[in-house]
């Protein structure tokens, strides 16, 4: 999961302002290699979808600064690894050291007063979610329809749900207005949520209290609501000139399913099933997001409508390429691997990572638990020069 949260969504509303995904490619490209990936369509050229988190590893590769040189040290490495698909920030000004701001270099307090540690080029957002909820009474007697403006609640999409009208106009200045209601065809233009569904409770009342009321009978009442909130998110999301609608919902962890699937297919799966019917009535296609180990669950997305998955390297992705033909796919990598630094086993993983791509079309490298900011730059290089190597059909 990516814990800088609040930059990630101010740089994605960056990215479609200027008419690119987060990857840098334009919008217009006709049929680029990431847009093929996602439609299962086979490119010759296998993209990534990385989450880069180690600048040193990117000063390392293209010896330019990151932190002084943002722009030109992105420019560099998205010459020397195109289809890495990375993001080029619009100026080069020094991107501050969060090193400076901790601790022996990982931990400390922000200005909240939050503990926090290093990612990625900056710090880890809270995790504090649901303070304000102290008992499960204050659960059952929260209405979230009765507060639906989200804007300052804190969560991850903190939105106003008030109505669709409202969460439409919001989005639509994001894409350009010579596009109408559709997308360019071949475009990777895309919105998404954090909470598809079960991120909802988790976020709004805390996991600790989210275990202790979510199988009694009242909480159904909640789960409606948070619903309906949804329900007007996703008619709007219908609206937008995209095509691609990233859905994230961490219903697993890396041993496997958080709730019972008679839990999930009673509270979760039919919501899925009606909001992504609604994208896919409108032509849109569904990237499904969720943390841990999905093999129990992964045919539940699909049902539901999703075109595929991103999720992490614990999950059996050969039997779910097996299973469903052509299906998007990433997050096999695993950054465990790459943190032991041995070139052999990096090299055996990437190769591991390709014959599950010559399985489906849909494949994209990533490594899915992320690169870390303190994975060595070495490892780094050998999997992303493996990857221009060997990442072609």
């Amino acid at each position: 999961m990516d814990n800088n949260k609040n930059e990630t969504k101010e740089r994605d509303v960056d990215c479609r302002l200027r008419n690119t995904d987060h990857y840098g490619n334009r919008y217009s490209d006709a049929f680029n290699p990431r847009y093929l990936a996602l439609m299962g369509l086979a490119p010759k050229d296998i993209p990534h979808w990385e989450y880069l988190g180690c600048p040193d590893a990117e000063t390392y590769i293209t010896g330019i600064d990151y932190f002084e040189h943002p722009r030109l040290c992105r420019q560099k490495l998205a010459a020397i690894y195109p289809q890495l698909n990375v993001h080029v920030p619009d100026d080069d000004e020094p991107v501050p050291h969060p090193a400076l701001n901790l601790d022996q270099h990982t931990t400390g307090i922000n200005e909240d007063g939050r503990h926090v540690v290093r990612w990625g080029d900056g710090l880890t957002f809270h995790w504090d979610f649901g303070k304000q909820f102290r008992t499960a009474d204050d659960v059952f007697s929260f209405s979230p329809l009765e507060h639906p403006d989200y804007t300052d609640s804190g969560i991850v999409a903190a939105w106003d749900y008030s109505d669709e009208e409202t969460l439409y106009r919001y989005f639509r200045a994001h894409y350009p207005a010579e596009w109408g209601n559709q997308a360019p065809p071949g475009s990777t233009a895309e919105v998404g949520t954090y909470q598809t569904m079960f991120m909802w409770p988790l976020l709004t009342f805390g996991w600790e209290l989210f275990l202790e009321t979510c199988l009694d009978p009242g909480f159904e009442r909640v789960m409606d609501d948070f619903a309906e909130l949804n329900r007007r998110l996703f008619h709007a999301f219908a609206r937008l000139p995209i095509n691609f609608v990233t859905c994230h919902d961490d219903i697993v962890n890396s041993r496997g399913p958080v709730c019972s699937p008679a839990w999930m297919r009673k509270y979760i799966f039919p919501r899925y099933e009606e909001f992504w019917g609604i994208l896919k009535a409108a032509g849109k296609e569904v990237i499904f997001i969720s943390d841990g180990r999905m093999d129990a669950y992964a045919d539940d997305i699909f049902a539901c409508g999703a075109r595929g998955i991103l999720t992490e390297p614990y999950t059996d992705f050969k039997t779910i390429a097996r299973r469903h033909e052509n299906c998007f796919l990433a997050g096999e990598g695993d950054t465990r691997i790459l943190a032991r630094n041995n070139p052999e086993e990096i090299e055996a993983m990437v190769r591991r990572m390709l014959e599950t791509a010559h399985m489906t079309g849909g494949y994209i490298m990533r490594i899915g638990n992320e690169f870390t900011w303190n994975t060595p730059v070495t490892a780094v290089k050998h999997y992303l020069d493996l990857c221009n190597e060997m990442a072609h059909r």
